[in-house]
């Protein structure tokens, strides 16, 4: 590690940048209460100047999976790898076992860098770049030492009062530890050959506001489930501030010209006419085929969670067939993870095929459901618009368009990829207004500008 100082203010501004390219907002404040934590706590305890740093550069605990790893980039726990030898899988083992039976992080680090130098490289040539975490621990498998790891503890006594349940919670947790050095260990050494930057750019997962709807995982699905009900809160926030700010209304001239006599006509104080805006009807449209569905189930259980926001919201799932699912959300909400296994099992979304078909779901809601939407209702359409070459039936979305206060189209694909392939987007939003919304970011912020008040 670089420890000049012009060394280390770079390596500094480079890990600013990297957190703020992954959407952490830091200021120049924030950049130099950095500089000073680093010349207060210097280079020879690392994880005490990571806490310092991630106490100086973030603002909530949700940014530290983006920091973690970034850190363990610019601030690296040394350089190269381990004295070149030949790897003995089972040797490496029986090691790893009495270190997470001791908890000796030390050496745990340092059989992670033996690991991943013994059984992560991939590619052909001397000088690959190739290092894999998932290949090392798929070899090493430490999730199976679990009994070793057990037996070794309670041997050393070093168990007094775990119950086995709790001691083998403990042990995974050793274990899940053990394995984000491994990780880390392959990110630095690729980050050797291909440049900090580069690594920190491409290979450090986002916070889960900034994950992409159609490339989440099981895993990041369910973490994105869980910021629904903080989520919801702040928007609840920001619509009750729009919803006072337009209670206000406009200025009453005549009450202002009347109350002005006693200022010799000078108009001191405004007066307004005050509005009684009416909760307005929300109903929702959700394509929930495919890949579409991590994105419609989010923004279902969102608009759930602000329900008193509004005088009604019914909620209708289509894939080729739509039914209603305003009942299906309410336990929805109390169980989030399983909310698409339910709409998908007890309403029916699908006719003589399992495809999307969007002019077939929405003819049938504007014949079924017609009386769903009134001139206070506002139409959320969410889902990507491919039609699978079928027709798009523009007259039925005309039709809802016609009757409703507003419909607006949220579109999870980017906008690059609209009209491509089967994607009907552009002939859709010609009609109604339609709207990138690829991530939890992206949604918050229109729901906060496009919702009624």
């Amino acid at each position: 590690m670089t420890t000049t100082g012009a060394g280390l203010a770079e390596r500094l501004t480079s890990l600013v940048a990297a957190l703020r390219a992954h959407g952490v907002r830091i200021g120049t404040g924030e950049s130099v209460d950095a500089a000073r934590a680093v010349e207060a706590l210097g280079l020879a305890d690392r994880e005490l100047l990571r806490e310092g740093l991630a106490a100086t550069l973030l603002h909530s605990a949700g940014q530290r999976q983006v920091f973690d790893p970034v850190f363990d980039l610019y601030f690296p726990r040394g350089v190269g790898g381990p004295e070149p030898g030949a790897a003995d899988r089972e040797e490496l083992r029986d090691r790893l076992a009495a270190a997470l039976a001791d908890d000796d992080r030390t050496l745990l680090a340092r059989l992670a860098g033996e690991a991943v130098d013994g059984f992560g490289s991939y590619g052909s040539s001397a000088g690959s770049d190739g290092w894999s975490a998932h290949q090392t621990l798929d070899r090493l498998r430490p999730q199976t030492l679990m009994a070793r790891v057990r037996d070794g503890v309670r041997a050393r006594g070093g168990a007094p009062g775990f119950t086995d349940r709790l001691l083998e919670d403990e042990i995974r947790g050793r274990i899940e530890a053990f394995r984000r050095m491994v990780a880390a260990e392959a990110r630095r050494r690729v980050a050797e050959r291909r440049g900090r930057d580069e690594v920190a750019r491409r290979a450090v997962a986002p916070t889960p506001d900034r994950v992409d709807f159609l490339l989440a995982g099981k895993a990041q699905l369910a973490e994105l489930r869980r910021t629904v009900q903080p989520l919801a809160r702040k928007l609840a926030t920001r619509l009750a501030a729009r919803r006072r700010r337009a209670s206000r209304g406009s200025i009453d001239l005549r009450r202002t010209l009347r109350g002005s006599l006693s200022t010799g006509g000078v108009p001191m104080k405004p007066v307004l006419r005050r509005r009684r805006p009416v909760r307005p009807e929300l109903v929702l449209l959700c394509d929930v085929s495919g890949s579409v569905a991590g994105f419609s189930d989010f923004t279902m259980l969102l608009v759930q969670a602000l329900h008193e926001q509004f005088t009604k919201v019914r909620v209708f799932a289509f894939v080729n067939r739509i039914d209603e699912v305003s009942g299906l959300l309410v336990h929805g909400a109390a169980d989030p993870e399983g909310l698409g296994t339910r709409i998908g099992a007890e309403a029916r979304l699908t006719g003589w095929h399992g495809s999307s078909d969007y002019g077939v779901a929405l003819g049938e809601f504007a014949e079924r459901y017609g009386d769903a939407v009134g001139p206070r209702t506002t139409v959320f359409v969410l889902g990507d618009a491919r039609t699978n070459m079928s027709d798009p039936n523009l007259a039925a979305l005309r039709q809802i368009a016609g009757r409703s206060r507003r419909v607006y189209w949220l579109n999870p694909e980017q906008r690059s990829r609209w009209g491509t392939g089967d994607s009907a987007a552009p002939v859709y939003a010609e009609l109604v207004e339609m709207h990138e919304c690829r991530d939890v970011r992206q949604l918050g912020a229109l729901v906060t500008r496009l919702l009624p008040v």
